[in-house]
């Protein structure tokens, strides 16, 4: 049974979409307007919370980003793009997955909205600058790391490194690039040139517009 990644142009569930990309697993992406909640109500009975992802895969239902990407790599690429229980650096795997998404993502949704996406006479700019501040400080954690090796674990490209590229790739939306320290740089430019991130690229901008959905990139920030 072929899987449905719900998506939103460049948000969380960009994630999803580039795992599904380097395991060259089938797929239907539905593309969807931003935010999805407002924009097209049907897709409530999809995901009730209104947040994108949303991945289907036969009777699992999901909507985390960082689980579907642990998910996918459990099931589809032991060893490989997953890290297994048996391996030194499983932990290390798991902290780094969901470092990208609980550490690295969530300040950037309030850059997002207090700097953006609110109207103009709720944004709080000291806010949006306070989080700026956070997520620059949590970034500079992967610098001595990255200064050392060429994926943060195991040795070799996991789902950890999509999780935590994504928050790069956000970061780069929101104007933030210039301000990663020389090795995090260098990691990002090697991961945003992999023919798997390239192929997500191209999968999300033919399939928005064969659906008729805007290409611009949303940023989203109320995904998951």
């Amino acid at each position: 049974m072929t899987m449905t990644l719900y998506h939103c142009i460049n948000a969380r569930s960009f994630r999803v979409l580039w795992m599904l990309e380097e395991l060259g697993l089938p797929y239907e992406l539905k593309v969807l307007p931003f935010p999805p909640r407002s924009r097209d109500e049907q897709y409530l009975e999809v995901n009730p919370l209104g947040t994108i992802p949303a991945f289907l895969d036969g009777d699992v239902w999901m909507s985390e980003s960082a689980a579907i990407c642990q998910y996918l790599a459990a099931r589809h690429s032991p060893h490989t793009l997953d890290v297994g229980v048996d391996e030194a650096d499983f932990g290390a795997y798991l902290n780094d997955l969901h470092f990208g998404e609980a550490t690295l993502t969530f300040p950037q949704t309030l850059i997002l909205r207090y700097g953006r996406f609110e109207p103009p006479e709720r944004r709080l700019a000291q806010a949006a600058e306070d989080y700026t501040r956070w997520f620059l400080s949590r970034l500079r954690t992967l610098e001595p790391r990255l200064a050392t090796r060429e994926f943060l674990c195991a040795g070799r490209f996991t789902a950890a490194d999509v999780s935590v590229s994504y928050a790069l790739m956000l970061a780069t939306d929101i104007g933030l690039q210039d301000r990663f320290k020389p090795a995090t740089l260098a990691y990002w430019q090697r991961l945003r040139a992999r023919p798997g991130f390239l192929r997500a690229l191209e999968a999300q901008a033919r399939a928005a517009l064969e659906q008729g959905v805007s290409t611009a990139s949303v940023a989203c920030w109320d995904g998951r």
